[in-house]
């Protein structure tokens, strides 16, 4: 662990666990460490979006068939970066876990959908599992968190939620998809959500073309 700084990437229960394995991918394919908290009710989710169960028993196992799905269904749409040998994952009712403290080195957080409990949770302080608690380890150490939220439309006490995350430093970022960079595929837009989550983290990524300033460029270059 000497000199090891990851990011938490914390995955809740909202739909939209393929964000999660765009983070995820680009993360570990430049570079960074990883400490993974994957929670109990996001385990249904991807078990309902993807097919694939998520076990503390067999995580890395799980985790590599994850990461390797496209978008769109297809199992082994990706190359799993060789680096995922080195995630760190963590149950997610394991409140002695790392994250859980502010002494553990972490670079910050990611949350990945972020539900709307989830939010509500981090912005009350609750912690009522890791995910949560490594959410306000990471605001009261004043390092980055970014909020991924995924619901629509979304209520009255979670707008008051998600301004009380932004007033304590938090980059509120929900999950919407950009189509002016020539998005062709569902992967595409997955992407620019990711490239957008790793845009607030600061970590370099090529998920999507940037806006240059030339109204409809990308159709007239076409599209990768």
């Amino acid at each position: 662990m000497s000199g090891r700084r990851p990011w938490v990437v914390g995955v809740s229960g909202a739909s939209g666990t393929p964000y999660a394995a765009s983070v995820l991918r680009t993360l570990l394919a430049a570079g960074e460490a990883v400490d993974l908290v994957v929670s109990r009710a996001s385990r249904l989710t991807l078990l309902d979006e993807t097919g694939i169960g998520f076990r503390d028993a067999h995580w890395r196992d799980d985790l590599c068939r994850w990461l390797a799905r496209g978008a769109d269904g297809m199992p082994d749409a990706f190359e799993v970066p060789a680096e995922v040998a080195d995630v760190t994952h963590w149950a997610p009712g394991d409140l002695a876990a790392g994250p859980s403290s502010g002494s553990y080195p972490a670079k910050g957080m990611l949350i990945v959908p972020a539900s709307t409990a989830c939010v509500a949770g981090v912005a009350l302080g609750l912690s009522k599992d890791l995910l949560q608690r490594a959410a306000s380890v990471t605001l009261k150490e004043r390092r980055k968190l970014v909020v991924a939220v995924r619901e629509t439309p979304l209520s009255g006490q979670t707008l008051k939620a998600l301004v009380t995350l932004d007033e304590a430093g938090a980059v509120v970022l929900p999950a919407s998809p950009a189509f002016y960079a020539g998005a062709t595929h569902i992967q595409d837009l997955v992407d620019f959500v990711a490239g957008r989550v790793l845009d607030a983290a600061g970590v370099p990524h090529k998920l999507y073309r940037r806006w240059e300033g030339e109204l409809g460029g990308d159709r007239d270059r076409g599209t990768a």
